[in-house]
């Protein structure tokens, strides 16, 4: 979105936090620019995006660049050298070379599916950012509340980004020959987009909830509402659950493909330290210390905060449901605004806030857990399988 575009989606109000979140927000936004990952310009008049095609134009060769220099020998995904800190390690553990090869070329062909389909749905995604503009500016601007749990997790993606650069850069520190590469992160930015366009989505509904629960305390006092309101409401939420299909849609390749690439990064770091740990006496405290560490709680954060918010959104969702059941037991209510309600029930036990990858799983917490101890087993295999060669 454009600068005005992110000022009309979250306007800086008084106050620390609102300052910070409001920074974080423009600063993804110049970096997704820099990067060529966001090939889109605001309209002020129209209060649209529009793709430029100047834009992604440039997106596609910067990042064709990145990723042409990835391949050169020695660039990151090649062999390592003879001075290289891992070339010891690598000699001693024939295992754990391979799987630093077939995570580096994963790694590697993640970055170009990402890219290439984040361009290739570029327009539908420019449709899904104007329709979430355009509920922001015609029926949600109004709302004097703010949505803390919003803050917080646009602060706390801001604080992972910074962590981000940092163990990218204490990386290059301690690993000389390893590339400080650009295309890495604007694929971490491509996965940003998605899970800043779900917390949106969690505001919306988020505010929906609390008209809903204020609309339930009018009416146990004083049962007289407007029914016209109730269907604006269900419109909105309808819209917003089409939304959220339409954008996962966009990203679930993506997506899906980003976490299985940070868990197994977490596996291949968490062996690393067990092999430097082992097989090497004269090991770097700093690279055991700080850089590993660094890299693996980071990555871990990311990914919870990750399943956290899509899970946040699920949760919200089917609040939904049950503060509607708050309207059955009120026997006063006129029959049509009684019917509204009875509609919007009946559409949110049909259909639920979710986020389906791929057709294969859900992102929530569940899911999260499932993968975490999944990885965890993994390590654990790997230990045995290796144990002789460490």
């Amino acid at each position: 979105m454009g600068v005005n575009s992110c000022s009309t989606m979250f306007r800086p109000r008084r106050g620390w936090r609102h300052k910070l979140v409001h920074f974080i927000l423009h600063s993804i936004l110049y970096s997704s620019w820099a990067l060529g990952i966001f090939p889109f310009t605001y309209t002020s008049k129209k209060r649209r995006l529009r793709r430029s095609k100047w834009l992604l134009a440039y997106g596609i060769t910067f990042n064709t660049i990145l990723v042409i220099l990835m391949l050169r020998p020695h660039g990151g995904e090649g062999e390592p050298m003879a001075n290289d800190p891992k070339f010891d390690v690598f000699q001693r553990n024939f295992v754990l070379r391979q799987i630093s090869v077939i995570l580096g070329t994963g790694g590697l062909i993640t970055i170009c599916v990402i890219y290439l389909r984040t361009f290739w749905r570029s327009r539908d995604l420019c449709r899904i950012y104007n329709q979430l503009l355009n509920l922001e500016v015609e029926y949600f601007a109004d709302y004097a509340v703010e949505c803390p749990t919003f803050d917080r997790y646009v602060i706390q993606k801001g604080l992972l980004i910074f962590g981000g650069v940092v163990s990218t850069l204490v990386i290059h520190i301690g690993m000389p020959n390893e590339s400080v590469s650009l295309a890495k992160l604007g694929s971490f930015m491509l996965a940003i987009h998605f899970h800043l366009g779900v917390a949106f989505i969690y505001r919306f509904v988020w505010l929906i909830n609390r008209e809903l629960l204020d609309m339930a305390n009018r009416l146990r006092v004083k049962p007289e509402g407007s029914s016209s309101r109730v269907r604006l409401l269900l419109s909105l939420y309808s819209r917003l659950l089409d939304l959220s299909t339409r954008l996962t849609a966009c990203y679930d390749y993506q997506t899906a493909m980003m976490m299985t690439i940070f868990l197994g990064g977490n596996i291949i770091v968490s062996f690393y330290m067990i092999v430097f740990s082992v097989s090497l006496s004269q090991m770097s405290v700093f690279v055991m210390l700080i850089m590993f560490p660094l890299a693996l709680v980071n990555n871990f954060l990311d990914f919870w905060l990750s399943v956290a918010v899509c899970d946040l959104a699920e949760r919200t969702g089917r609040q939904t449901s049950m503060i509607l059941k708050l309207f059955n037991d009120m026997q006063t209510l006129d029959k049509e605004l009684e019917r509204s309600f009875s509609e919007f029930a009946l559409f949110c036990s049909h259909r639920r806030l979710r986020f389906h990858h791929c057709g294969l799983f859900y992102v929530n917490f569940e899911m999260g857990f499932h993968m975490l101890v999944t990885s965890v087993l993994y390590l654990l295999f790997l230990v045995q399988f290796d144990y002789m060669n460490l």
